[in-house]
């Protein structure tokens, strides 16, 4: 389901949203969120996601595949995507698109949610989303303790990294240059990657993140 916005033109479309239904408790979340949708639950308020597009889709895919496969061969966690539950602190629940929790950090891992907060957060932005993940979650993310945050907002071409150890917990905007994360030692990106279409093959950037030939 979809917005649907007449424009100037009359021409209509469909815009992502985010729909806050309120009155909702921790406990009515976990009984009543679809296992298959993006609830998030956050002070007495249920988020919901409009449907991911099949692009957001490939990108968390593709960013997957290379932590994924980066944190097996170094035995550094596990990684989870959204609507795996991140639960950060009673009351604040989220369901990130991509998050790590290190090795020492697993038993952590209940059987409904994850208990937080995580080392790594990312998520794939959209224009219906993108306040929400620039300045809400990067609050709530921050306050929580989450290591490093990141947005990746595709129409934008522009990846924001914030940082629980950079003054303001910001670091700042990259367009194309190499991404070096902190709380995944010795994980980088090229940002540029995430604009090219198709996406490049993910083993070949995964072996380059490794270091193999």
């Amino acid at each position: 389901m979809r917005v649907r916005v007449v424009t100037d033109t009359g021409e209509e479309i469909e815009e992502p949203f985010l729909l806050r239904l309120t009155g909702w408790t921790e406990a009515r979340y976990f009984e009543e969120a679809p296992e298959d949708r993006l609830w998030e639950f956050q002070e007495g308020e249920v988020i919901v996601h409009s449907p991911a597009t099949p692009q957001h889709q490939r990108l968390v895919g593709f960013l997957t595949f290379l932590l994924k496969g980066y944190v097996e061969a170094k035995g550094l966690g596990e990684v989870f995507n959204g609507p795996a539950v991140l639960r950060l602190r009673p009351g604040w629940v989220k369901e990130p698109d991509l998050f790590f929790i290190r090795r020492e950090r697993l038993s952590g891992v209940q059987e409904k949610w994850v208990e937080g907060p995580a080392d790594l957060v990312i998520e794939v932005s959209s224009p219906g989303t993108r306040r929400y993940d620039l300045k809400e979650k990067a609050g709530v993310y921050a306050e929580s303790g989450v290591l490093e945050y990141g947005v990746i907002d595709p129409e934008r071409r522009e990846v924001v990294i914030h940082r629980v150890d950079h003054p303001g917990y910001r670091v700042g905007a990259m367009g194309e240059s190499r991404l070096a994360s902190t709380a995944v030692p010795g994980f980088w990106i090229e940002v540029g990657w995430l604009w090219q279409h198709p996406l490049p093959p993910a083993l070949r950037c995964l072996r380059q993140i490794l270091g193999e030939r």
